[in-house]
């Protein structure tokens, strides 16, 4: 009887977590949008203005705008956490000649890997019929995110190039956000 009464227990358990999980999913939309509003006032927070000496240093880096096409749900969710795994890596290194707010750096990282964590326990990712549009799409994220790498580390990291890719991000979370309402 205890045996029996323990399984019960546990199963009543798996069956509460897996249902707020879901709950969770459900509401990831709304819940991204809540991230992305509150990113991008962190990075207004981060730093000041935009540097009038870095405007001739402006770069552009064309985000592929096609990852976000909102017909297709689920390789939308896989391409907005590619996206956040990008920028959390851009933003978790060498920004110390960026001389932002160092809270307000750090508040923007984690609610950044919060919605990773997210995200990760709510995409289908096992699915094959995803698997080749997702693949392009990784492809495309790979190469838009290293030309912003490729850019900072060809300027050493300095205060411009840090600024044109905190700009840059902005832009990426505004199209998310835009894509994520049609959601």
């Amino acid at each position: 009887i205890m045996n029996a009464l323990g399984l019960i227990q546990i199963g009543l358990v798996l069956l509460c977590t897996t249902t707020i999980s879901s709950l969770q999913c459900n509401h990831l939309p709304l819940q991204q949008r809540k991230v992305i509003k509150n990113s991008l006032q962190l990075l207004d927070k981060m730093g000041k203005k935009f540097p009038r000496q870095c405007l001739r240093e402006k770069m552009s880096f064309r985000f592929p705008e096609q990852v976000l096409n909102p017909g297709q749900k689920e390789i939308v969710k896989v391409a907005i956490e590619e996206i956040f795994q990008h920028i959390f890596y851009i933003f978790s290194k060498n920004v110390t000649l960026a001389a932002w707010n160092g809270i307000a750096l750090e508040q923007f990282q984690n609610g950044l890997y919060q919605q990773i964590e997210q995200l990760e326990a709510c995409v289908v990712k096992k699915q094959t019929h995803y698997f080749q549009s997702k693949e392009v799409n990784r492809l495309k994220l790979k190469k838009y995110f290293q030309k912003i790498d490729c850019f900072l580390k060809d300027k050493q990291h300095n205060l411009c190039s840090w600024e044109i890719s905190r700009a840059e991000m902005r832009r990426c979370l505004q199209l998310i956000d835009k894509v994520v309402r049609k959601l």
